[in-house]
């Protein structure tokens, strides 16, 4: 008589070292949850299925993993997994053993690759930086078209735009602003004109005491 346990047991597939797809050395470990559906057939189809499943395990380990590229072993491991306890589980089932999951734990590559993967993202993220600069470059290009579109139909947007700029700068009480009177007249000749109250200049009306005030 040979007993047989029926609970579901954990299998610790020992690290293996794979070559990916795109030559990438790595070194990838993973675990394996099976238990016996038939426990005939795992006494007499096979010596010890214990060690068969790991050594099965572990030569599927390595074919699969070597047919894929890091970056799939690296962010796909879902669907890896999904495939070795695909084959894992065909090639188990003569021998009355169910394979439930197959999980990969760690994978680890060489420290030099680890820092081309570093310069890599970084250099991503540097383009990602200079396309949102230049995104926001050409809104603000746009928007300066259309406050140039504004100021030029109508010349007082400028002039006040002149002032509020003085008004910046004179905030500092060591900035000295030398403000030209002849802006002061046109600026006062324009508003008045868009207001529909547009008044003569002195120098046109006449008055002997024109000039500035």
């Amino acid at each position: 008589m040979v007993r047989v346990d029926l609970r579901t047991i954990a299998l610790n597939i020992p690290p293996q070292e794979v070559i990916t797809n795109d030559n990438v050395p790595a070194r990838v470990n993973a675990v394996a949850y099976f238990k016996v559906v038939e426990p005939v057939r795992s006494v007499i189809a096979v010596e010890d299925f214990l060690q068969a499943t790991s050594e099965i395990s572990q030569t599927t380990l390595r074919s699969v993993l070597g047919k894929a590229d890091l970056d799939m072993l690296l962010g796909e491991r879902e669907k890896l997994n999904e495939n070795l306890q695909r084959i894992i589980d065909e090639q188990t089932e003569p021998w009355g053993i169910k394979v439930c999951i197959l999980e990969i734990k760690d994978v680890e590559i060489p420290g030099d690759m680890q820092r081309a993967m570093a310069r890599q993202a970084e250099a991503e993220r540097n383009r990602r930086a200079r396309v949102i600069n230049a995104e926001g470059e050409f809104q603000a290009s746009e928007r300066l078209y259309d406050a140039s579109e504004i100021i030029g139909r109508n010349p007082a947007a400028l002039q006040l735009r002149y002032l509020q700029t003085l008004a910046d700068i004179g905030v500092n009480q060591n900035t000295t602003v030398v403000f030209p009177i002849d802006l002061l007249k046109a600026l006062q000749q324009n508003v008045g004109e868009t207001n529909g109250a547009a008044r003569p200049r002195p120098e046109l009306s006449g008055d002997p005491q024109s000039g500035c005030r």
